[in-house]
């Protein structure tokens, strides 16, 4: 059976529940329409540092399926100009530190919730064009899909990029082997590119990986201390992986971008919709305990 609740707190909670599976799946709309917990047969997959999240609500979350709109990653001095105007957007864009609005919610075939942002005063300021994008979470069994549409409300053909930034749950990090559809990366402190077989060293005080090569739409990470296969296909429109941890923590992230950090200045992957249009993404992840 699937059902949806609306926690009474102060900001809106909603809980999407498989209690066949017992999967379930909390989102906060005005939290920048994040997810920050995943459970598939009640056990959690996804990290969360409860103290940062519920103290500081100015403060990026560190956690859960953080959104990223309208561009992945960094640009230098944060900077990059339409036309002759030059605008200001911070790393990962604006997403997942708005509002966003409850637009949609069905238990039919899943447990479903769509969560809406729309283009304002504060967007314009830094992003000049009107739009409306909506993320879909699908929770059935032990697989959440995460549908998307953006729909470009301007007069010009709108550029972007979007992404997801889940935190994995890691007890033991070195018990983690990937299957990524690339065999190098690039890493971002040094730029240095670097062959890739399946296994990071995770003796490293931080890894930030970026497969911008990759030839497939699935990734696998297996992590045998879990027990626990977690699967990942994104739509062809997603050309970059991300890989990134710190140490001392028990996360890892594996992002997917539809393009690299800075494309809205280099063009490269960038995505463009037309005036009217709408363009549609989608991330499943798909967790087995073995």
């Amino acid at each position: 059976m699937f059902t949806i609740t609306k926690q009474p707190q102060t900001e809106p909670v909603y809980t999407l529940t498989d209690t066949d599976s017992k999967s379930s799946l909390t989102v906060y709309p005005s939290r920048g329409g994040i997810a920050t917990s995943w459970k598939v047969n009640d056990r959690e997959l996804m990290y969360l540092d409860a103290d940062r999240f519920n103290e500081d609500p100015s403060l990026s979350v560190r956690g859960g399926f953080p959104i990223l709109f309208p561009i992945c990653g960094n640009l230098p001095d944060n900077a990059y100009s339409v036309g002759d105007k030059q605008y200001s957007l911070k790393q990962h864009g604006f997403g997942r530190e708005l509002p966003w609005t409850v637009s949609y919610q069905s238990t039919t075939t899943d447990a479903s919730l769509t969560v809406t942002l729309e283009s304002n005063d504060t967007t314009r300021a830094v992003y000049p064009f009107d739009f409306s994008v909506s993320f879909t979470y699908k929770l059935a069994g032990g697989q959440l899909t995460i549908d998307q549409t953006y729909t470009n409300k301007s007069a010009t053909p709108m550029p972007f990029s979007s992404g997801l930034h889940p935190y994995f749950l890691a007890p033991d990090k070195n018990s983690l082997t990937f299957e990524i559809p690339s065999t190098s990366y690039t890493e971002k402190q040094t730029g240095e590119t670097h062959a890739f077989a399946g296994k990071f060293d995770f003796s490293q005080a931080e890894i930030d990986a970026a497969f911008t090569t990759v030839t497939g739409t699935v990734a696998t990470v297996k992590d045998a201390s879990q027990n626990l296969t977690l699967t990942m296909t994104s739509s062809e429109n997603y050309q970059t992986l991300v890989f990134w941890t710190v140490a001392d923590k028990n996360f890892y992230c594996l992002e997917p971008w539809t393009g690299p950090r800075n494309n809205l200045n280099t063009g490269t992957d960038l995505l463009h919709v037309a005036p009217g249009q709408t363009l549609n993404t989608k991330v499943t992840f798909a967790a087995k305990f073995n």
